[in-house]
């Protein structure tokens, strides 16, 4: 059985985050690195990260011409990342550039609709769909255009699983342990919940990295989503 479980290393400094993953790895397999820490160290996290031994889920949410994408794309499958990712509302052709670009190792998602977007924040931008209508349309564009899965919440998996099919990955942001703790949040889910709706990876920072134990809240976390395997 695959980890389910991503913890993202959404900290200011190299220090800070391989403190994390010395911490957490070998329980937790994938650790994600986004604009805060990429933007400090560059590809120095990702390096930390594989000399652990451990995959890395390059969070950078590439939105450009096609052409930069693919470069972009390209660069990241060069450093040997599990996966990264594009907005699909860069568009069809943004897409298909960037599935081009992927190395057969990685995997390559199209971000649908933020965990921090609602619907009125959609019609702002012009877009009168709901969140879960446009996770699921882009979820569509983004498989017809090459790429291998989506980033969504938990809200849209149901429909983007009917949508896609069993072999699309989908990768579920904005988890939290209590359905209260949204922080930032407005499109959360509890990890079980996620797991039993279909994703197949759940991303999970705060309520793991800012726990009093980050080991323990990681295991309880993975004895939640994918019991079988902590038995094993």
């Amino acid at each position: 059985m695959k980890n389910k479980l991503i913890v993202a290393l959404d900290v200011d400094s190299l220090k800070k985050a391989k403190k994390l993953v010395d911490m957490l790895y070998p329980a937790v397999k994938i650790f994600k690195i986004g604009s805060q820490l990429f933007t400090k160290v560059g590809p120095e996290a990702v390096r930390m990260v594989h000399k652990k031994r451990a995959k890395v889920f390059l969070d950078l949410k590439f939105h450009d011409i096609p052409n930069t994408v693919f470069q972009a794309v390209e660069q990241a499958c060069a450093m040997g990342v599990f996966m990264t990712n594009v907005h699909a509302s860069g568009g069809r052709v943004m897409m298909q550039q960037a599935a081009r670009a992927k190395a057969p190792s990685s995997v390559i998602l199209a971000v649908t609709v933020l965990t921090s977007i609602d619907k009125e924040e959609l019609s702002l931008v012009g877009i009168k769909r709901s969140p879960l209508s446009q996770a699921e349309k882009l979820a569509v564009l983004a498989q017809s255009s090459g790429l291998d899965g989506v980033v969504c919440s938990g809200n849209e998996i149901k429909a983007i699983r009917r949508a896609c099919g069993a072999n699309f990955t989908i990768v579920t942001p904005g988890i939290r342990i209590s359905a209260s703790d949204t922080q930032d949040q407005k499109r959360i889910m509890t990890p079980k919940l996620a797991v039993s709706y279909g994703a197949d990876y759940i991303v999970v920072g705060r309520p793991i990295t800012k726990a009093k134990n980050p080991l323990n809240a990681a295991k309880d976390m993975l004895r939640d989503i994918q019991p079988e395997q902590m038995k094993a």
